[in-house]
């Protein structure tokens, strides 16, 4: 059921870097047609080729990116609240070049894609914010090409599991973050290949147990992974 945005939720999605600094009055225009609505787990909310009608914002649970051809399917992103997706489509009034399903049980603000171009074309502070969440899309987009294409599958998952390990201020146990399935898509790998590439890990300090990892000799596994400023995002 779709329901009105509430103060607190007009106020998280001004708190968003896209949104900030926005007129009042551009902000309130932006926002009039938007609601939220709450979706149960393995909703999809929209599918890739689906003309973009609204802007998303994520403020609970999290939601996948995927994309399919010739029956196969991979995860392009999974995303945690507070997010927005999909901007390029919006602003472009194109097509969406992925779908998006929940994955647990989700709160979704929806805004008018109308309502964002409008406002992209009389805030200029908006714009700005549009280009600058735009181009970080982009070198998101080069890092993760970088990373498929010059990584081999088992650095893949080294550097992941580096990433986490820096993510979690470095501790010695930590949540894997996703489901093994979904992170092997995220990859570039099959279930098996993760499987065998996390036996292969052992001799650099890593125990994957389910989605609990345990990193025994850090120090180890970067030598290994050889993490890059200009491949891995770093943590947010």
């Amino acid at each position: 059921m779709a329901i009105r945005l509430r103060d607190d939720e007009s106020s998280e999605i001004r708190a968003l870097r896209l949104f900030s600094g926005i007129d009042d009055e551009n902000f309130s225009a932006l926002i009039r047609g938007a609601y939220v609505q709450n979706f149960p787990p393995q909703i999809e909310l929209f599918t890739e080729g689906e003309t973009s009608d609204f802007l998303h914002v994520v403020i609970s649970g999290s939601v996948e990116l995927f994309a399919t051809w010739n029956g196969r399917e991979t995860t392009m992103e999974t995303l945690q609240p507070v997010s927005t997706f999909i901007v390029a489509a919006t602003v472009k009034a194109a097509p969406y070049l992925m779908s998006a399903r929940t994955l647990e049980k989700s709160r979704i603000i929806l805004v008018p894609s109308e309502d964002v171009r409008a406002i992209f074309d009389a805030d200029q502070t908006f714009a700005r914010n549009v280009v600058t969440e735009l181009a970080q899309g982009y070198r998101g987009v080069v890092r993760n090409t970088k990373n498929l294409k010059l990584r081999t599958s088992l650095e893949r998952l080294a550097n992941y599991l580096v990433h986490r390990h820096t993510c979690e201020d470095k501790a010695d146990v930590f949540d894997l973050g996703i489901e093994k399935r979904r992170l092997a898509s995220y990859l570039g790998m099959t279930p098996e290949n993760l499987s065998r590439a996390i036996r292969q890990l052992e001799p650099y300090g890593v125990q994957i147990d389910g989605s609990c990892v345990t990193i025994t000799d850090a120090k180890d596994l970067r030598a290994f992974a050889k993490p890059s400023d200009l491949i891995d995002d770093p943590c947010s």
